[in-house]
């Protein structure tokens, strides 16, 4: 009874959360700048995030998987800042993404770090676990991938919210696998590393 209210938790949470973060991203891009319900909207979507990928790592019962705890603990971090960065872009009423970013400097750019580096991890270590669709880990890849070339490469702005839209389909699509507990399509359960 425990696992299955555990799974469905963890399968809606892993659902909603990034498709909330998804809305507020095309909401941000469609008017050029941010409002108080897209921040709002985004704010609500980054609440569970720091807890979100931990949830999936242990939902795929990869005890040994310390490269995806890791991974979970940095993203988790990341997402801490990034939910500061919302409340603080409410507060101060900052209208734009690139003017938030001004204004945190370095520390944003280390918060980034630190999701791309725990993405990396997560999703190498969810991929070698064959617990989740093939697919989805591949597209949560391909977004953190995106957002690292977003840092590195002079790169149109559109970029950064397909990265964070290939990201959050990505975790949507393991949250809709937990929900209807799709085993793996090789039959692997479980690979420890």
């Amino acid at each position: 009874m425990r696992a299955a209210r555990f799974a469905r938790t963890v399968g809606g949470v892993a659902v909603v959360a990034p498709a909330l973060h998804l809305l507020s991203d095309v909401m941000e891009w469609r008017q050029q700048g941010f409002n108080d319900v897209q921040l709002w909207i985004n704010l609500i979507a980054f609440l569970p995030m720091p807890f979100l990928l931990a949830g999936l790592i242990a939902w795929q019962g990869n005890r040994k998987g310390r490269i995806g705890w890791l991974g979970a603990g940095l993203y988790g971090a990341a997402f801490i800042y990034f939910l500061y960065t919302t409340i603080l872009a409410i507060s101060a009423r900052i209208p734009t993404y690139e003017q938030l970013w001004a204004e945190l400097g370095w520390h944003y750019t280390l918060a980034g770090s630190a999701m791309v580096l725990g993405g990396l991890l997560f999703a190498w270590s969810a991929w070698r676990a064959n617990r989740f669709p093939r697919m989805a880990v591949a597209l949560f890849l391909a977004g953190i991938l995106t957002n690292l070339a977003i840092a590195l490469l002079p790169v149109p702005d559109i970029l950064q919210v397909l990265g964070s839209a290939l990201r959050n389909i990505g975790l949507m699509v393991m949250g809709v696998a937990i929900l209807f507990d799709q085993p793996p399509a090789s039959g692997v359960q479980e690979e420890h590393e």
